[in-house]
C-alpha cells in the first residue's frame, strides 16, 4: 500500500474518533439540557408557572367598611363617611416634590408637620407608589383641587371612606375613637389589616372593646404588575366583609339631654334601668371631639386636652374614683337593718367622741334625736358614726360589696376602676398595719379610704330600688347576636331592709329632707334619693371650732364634690341615676341635674318606647336571659 494512502487512512480514523467524541459530548450536553428542560417544564412546571403568575399578579388588601354603632332605637352614633383626599405619585411630579407641594399648598392648606410626614412617606416607598398629601377635605376644597389638577402633574384626587362621629363630644366616652395602629396594637394580633397604610383601629370605648367585630374582614384587589411592581391593570376586586353593627342600650336623646344639662361642669352622670341594668345614658363632661384623632390632632389641641384641669380625656363615670360621702349612708343603713339595728335611736349633739378624737356632724349644734328614717332624711353624721361603730367594719364591707361597691361592674368599656371598700385585710395588705375603730366611723359616712365610681353609685341606687343584684350593661346586640343576659338574682337582706331604706330616701326628697327643695312636683314621677358631699381636703380642729371656710372662699380644686343618687318613680322604680359634680357641692347642682334627667326620662318614657334591635330576645322571665 502506498505511503500516502496509509497517512490518509490514519487521518480519517483520527477525524472519525474526534467526531464521535465531539458528537457524543454534544449529545450528552443536549441530553442534560433536554432533561433539565423536561424537569423545569413538565416535572416542576406547575410550581414555576405559579411563581411566574405571582410575579405578574399581586394581591393587595382593601380595608373593609367599619361596622356602625347604633343606639337602642337604631340611630347611628358612629358611621362611615366619604373621605376626600389628595394623593401624589412622586415619579410623575415633573416639577419636583417640594415645588409640587408648594403648588398644592396654594389650593388647600398643608402644614409644616404634614410636609414632614409626606416627605418621610415618599422616602420610605417606591417612587410610583401614591402617597397621601391631605385627606378629610370638604367638598369645596376637593372641588378646588380637581379644578387645578391639569396644572398639578403627579397629583391625583381620590375618594375613600373614614370613620365619623356625627355627635362629636356628646358620646365620646361611650364610643371612644379610632386612630392609627401602633406597634403595641400589633402584639398578639396577626390580622394583616394592621399593616395596611392608614388603617385605623378602636382605641377607647366601644370602638376598642368590640374592635375585632366592628373591624370586618379584608377585601382583595388583584392587579397585574410589571417587573418593577408598577400596576398595569386591575384584574379583580373583592370589597371584603363589612364589620358588624353594634347596638347599644343608650338612648341618644336622653344622652344628649344629660350632656346639655351638665354644661361646662366637670361632672359625670349615669342612668339605668333598675330591672335589667340597661344603661340609658352615660355622660362625662367636658368631653372632646373624637373626630380629631381620626383626621389628625394637632400638638396645640393635644396640649389643651392634657392640661385642662377638668380632665376631658377621662371618662369620670367609670374612671373617676371619689369618696361617696353621704351617698354611702343608704348602704350603711341596709347593713344596719340586716344587723338588727333598725330601731336604733341616737341623740345628735353635733359631735361624737371616741377616745381623744372628736368626730363632727355636718350640722353644728346637732340634729337632736334621730332614728334610721330621719337620719337618712337629714343625713345625720353622728347617727351613722354610731351605726358604723355597732356594726363593725366587717359588716359594712360585706354590705357594700353586696350592693355593687368596691368591685368592677363589668360594663363593656375599657378602663373601669374597682374603687375601694376598705376592710381589715385590705388595710393590712395596703399599709401593713391593723384596722382602727376610728376608721370604721369615717367609713360609716363614706369618707376615709372609701372610693367609688359614679357608675357604682348608680348600681347601688338600682339595687336598692329593685332588690336585685342588677349590673349595668351597655351593649345589647353585636351583629345579629344578642349579648347573653341573666335575670338578676334577688339580694338577701332582712325582710324590711329595702322598705326602710327606700322610705328614708323618699323622705330625703319628698318629706323635708336635704333635697326637698328640688323634688319632682309632677304626680307619679316623684323621685327618692340621697345627697352627698365629699371633702377633698382635711378640715382642721381650729376650723371646726371657729367655722369651716365656705366653698366660695376656696380655690375651685379645694371645694367639696357634690354627689346625688336617686331612683324614680318612687312607687314603682324603673330608673336609677347617679350624678357627681366635681368641686361643685355649693348649691347642689348635682341634685338639680338628676331631678331634670329623671323627669325627662320618665316623660319621654324611654323604657316604654319600642326598641329597634335587629333581634328581639324573649323576656327575661320567660327565657332566663337575653
Amino acid at each position: 500500500m502506498p505511503l500516502f494512502d496509509r497517512k490518509d487512512k490514519g487521518r480519517y480514523a483520527s477525524f472519525t474518533r474526534r467526531s464521535l467524541m465531539l458528537g457524543g459530548g454534544m449529545g450528552a450536553v443536549f441530553a442534560v439540557l433536554a432533561g433539565r428542560l423536561y424537569e423545569l417544564q413538565i416535572v416542576e412546571g406547575e410550581q414555576f408557572r405559579t411563581a411566574a403568575e405571582q410575579n405578574r399578579v399581586s394581591d393587595r388588601l382593601i380595608a373593609p367598611l367599619r361596622g356602625r354603632i347604633m343606639d337602642r332605637f337604631a340611630r347611628e352614633l358612629a358611621n362611615n363617611r366619604r373621605n376626600y383626599r389628595v394623593l401624589l405619585v412622586p415619579e410623575q411630579a415633573t416639577a419636583g416634590i417640594r415645588n409640587t407641594l408648594d403648588m398644592i399648598g396654594r389650593v388647600v392648606e398643608i402644614t409644616d408637620h404634614q410636609r414632614e410626614r409626606i416627605l418621610h412617606d415618599i422616602a420610605q416607598n417606591k417612587k410610583f407608589v401614591p402617597v397621601t398629601v391631605v385627606e378629610n377635605l370638604s367638598w369645596d376644597e376637593f372641588a378646588r383641587v380637581n379644578l387645578h389638577l391639569p396644572y398639578l402633574p403627579g397629583v391625583q384626587s381620590d375618594v375613600g371612606e373614614t370613620r365619623a362621629y356625627p355627635y362629636g363630644d356628646q358620646f365620646v366616652h361611650v364610643l371612644g375613637y379610632v386612630a392609627a395602629v401602633s406597634a403595641d396594637d400589633k402584639k398578639g394580633d396577626n390580622d394583616p389589616l394592621l399593616d395596611l397604610p392608614g388603617f385605623r383601629i378602636g382605641k377607647r370605648g366601644i370602638e376598642k372593646t368590640f374592635d375585632r367585630q366592628v373591624r370586618g374582614k379584608a377585601g382583595v384587589s388583584r392587579v397585574e404588575v410589571n417587573a418593577y411592581g408598577r400596576v398595569i391593570r386591575e384584574l379583580g376586586h373583592d370589597a371584603g366583609t363589612p364589620g358588624e353593627d353594634v347596638y347599644l342600650t343608650i338612648d341618644k336623646d336622653l344622652q344628649q339631654y344629660v350632656v346639655q344639662r351638665m354644661g361646662d361642669e366637670s361632672a359625670a352622670c349615669a342612668i339605668m334601668d333598675v330591672q335589667t341594668g340597661d344603661v340609658l345614658a352615660l355622660a362625662s363632661t367636658p368631653g372632646f371631639d373624637p373626630n380629631l384623632f381620626n383626621v389628625g390632632i394637632t400638638q396645640a389641641q393635644w396640649k389643651a386636652l392634657t392640661t385642662d384641669d377638668h380632665k376631658p380625656l377621662l371618662n369620670k363615670v367609670i374612671g373617676g374614683a371619689y369618696p361617696p360621702g353621704s351617698t354611702f349612708k343608704p348602704c350603711v343603713a341596709m347593713g344596719a337593718v340586716d344587723a338588727g339595728l333598725k330601731d336604733l335611736e341616737v341623740v345628735c349633739t353635733g359631735s361624737l367622741s371616741l377616745g381623744n378624737h372628736v368626730f363632727h356632724c355636718w350640722k353644728k349644734g346637732g340634729h337632736g334625736r334621730m332614728n334610721l328614717h330621719s337620719a337618712i332624711a337629714q343625713s345625720c353624721d353622728v347617727f351613722f358614726y354610731e351605726c358604723a361603730r355597732r356594726m363593725g367594719i366587717d359588716k359594712i364591707e360585706e354590705t357594700a360589696h353586696k350592693l355593687g361597691l368596691g368591685r368592677r361592674t363589668g360594663i363593656e368599656l375599657p378602663g373601669e376602676l374597682a374603687g375601694v371598700i376598705p376592710g381589715r385585710a385590705w388595710k393590712l395588705a395596703k399599709f401593713g398595719v391593723p384596722w382602727q375603730q376610728g376608721e370604721t366611723l369615717n367609713t360609716g359616712i363614706g369618707q376615709g379610704y372609701v372610693l367609688v365610681t359614679p357608675l357604682q353609685l348608680c348600681t347601688l341606687a338600682a339595687r336598692i330600688a329593685s332588690g336585685r343584684a342588677v349590673s349595668p350593661r351597655l351593649v345589647h346586640t353585636v351583629g345579629a347576636t344578642p349579648q347573653p343576659r341573666l335575670l338578676p338574682e334577688p339580694l338577701v337582706f332582712a325582710d324590711d331592709a329595702f322598705d326602710i331604706v327606700r322610705g328614708g330616701m323618699n323622705a330625703v326628697v319628698n318629706e323635708g329632707g336635704t333635697a326637698s327643695r328640688w323634688r319632682i312636683e309632677q304626680p307619679g314621677f316623684e323621685m327618692a334619693g340621697k345627697t352627698g358631699t365629699a371633702q377633698v381636703r382635711v378640715i382642721s380642729e381650729a376650723e371646726h371650732e371657729h367655722g369651716v371656710k365656705k366653698d366660695t372662699e376656696l380655690p375651685w380644686n379645694l371645694r367639696d364634690h357634690g354627689l346625688f343618687i336617686a331612683f324614680a318613680p318612687v312607687e314603682a322604680p324603673r330608673y336609677a341615676c347617679a350624678c357627681i359634680v366635681e368641686h361643685g357641692a355649693l348649691g347642689h347642682p348635682q341634685v338639680q341635674i338628676t331631678r331634670d334627667v329623671l323627669l325627662y326620662a320618665q316623660q319621654r318614657g324611654v323604657l316604654n318606647l319600642p326598641t329597634a334591635y335587629p333581634v328581639q330576645a324573649a323576656s327575661l322571665e320567660k327565657a332566663g336571659g337575653r
